[in-house]
């Protein structure tokens, strides 16, 4: 696309959608034409970010013009976007989560039309961290993997969304499922380990922004593989570069690991 991707982001006002807004301003690639939150939020007349006094917060009202939607708001402001999407033909980026089955089933058959991309993270970092289990699963077998995550200590959920994708690449390595291979806690005497199980631990705390490791352990040595993220702005960061690459994509279900593959 030789002209700048139309973006618009949903869920403007919140913490990932400001994090995008700051740093949308400086890229060359795109031109905001939308900074969307509710209808409540947009009553209330929320001032525009950083120094760019002309922008403000609006609605999906009118809403035309737009090759990417990137999404970070909740599952009512998802359906408006795929709403939008549906209408105008746009491409949709979303981390958006904690999606009920009907909204499942609706981002599925939004895929028949549009370019969808969904991801529980968007740090590139982790991406390659993804595919690079998923290999190592697959080239040793017969080796125990466990997955070590730490957040911040507000997190409610456990293990990560981004540690579960882990453990489902590491199973997809292997040929399995994580369903059947997932360990979730070990207390008390629960025996040897099953072979082929895929164990999780989870540690809460202080300011952690993220923090992921995969060790697949073997008989006297060790793989560990590992990411740590320090800064917000990586997830946005990401985020942003799958919209560039999402304009312009066919239908279909696409992951940060295709935006990854790409630049190999």
């Amino acid at each position: 696309m030789t002209r700048p991707v139309r973006l618009a982001i949903s869920g403007a006002s919140g913490r990932m959608g400001l994090a995008l807004l700051s740093l949308v301003r400086d890229d060359e690639r795109f031109e905001l034409v939308r900074a969307v939150v509710s209808a409540q939020s947009a009553r209330l007349g929320k001032a525009a970010y950083g120094d760019v006094s002309d922008l403000r917060f609006t609605t999906w009202d009118g809403a035309s013009g737009i090759d990417v939607v990137i999404d970070f708001s909740g599952p009512d402001g998802l359906g408006a976007a795929l709403d939008v999407c549906g209408a105008t033909g746009a491409a949709l980026v979303t981390g958006t989560t904690g999606l009920d089955q009907a909204m499942e089933d609706r981002l599925s058959h939004a895929a028949e039309r549009i370019a969808v991309l969904r991801a529980a993270n968007f740090s590139l970092g982790v991406a390659v961290l993804t595919r690079l289990l998923r290999e190592a699963a697959a080239a040793l077998p017969g080796w125990d993997i466990d997955i070590v995550e730490a957040h911040h200590g507000r997190k409610e959920d456990a293990p990560s969304g981004t540690a579960l994708a882990l453990g489902h690449a590491a199973a997809a390595g292997r040929g399995g499922k994580l369903d059947d291979l997932a360990v979730y806690a070990r207390e008390g005497r629960p025996g040897a380990r099953e072979a082929g199980t895929i164990g999780f631990a989870v540690v809460r705390g202080g300011d952690i922004v993220g923090e992921h490791q995969a060790l697949i352990m073997g008989q006297g040595e060790r793989i560990e593989l590992g990411h740590r993220a320090t800064d917000r702005s990586i997830f946005a960061r990401g985020a942003l570069e799958a919209a560039a690459w999402m304009a312009g994509r066919a239908p279909g279900n696409w992951t940060i690991e295709d935006v990854i593959a790409a630049k190999v």
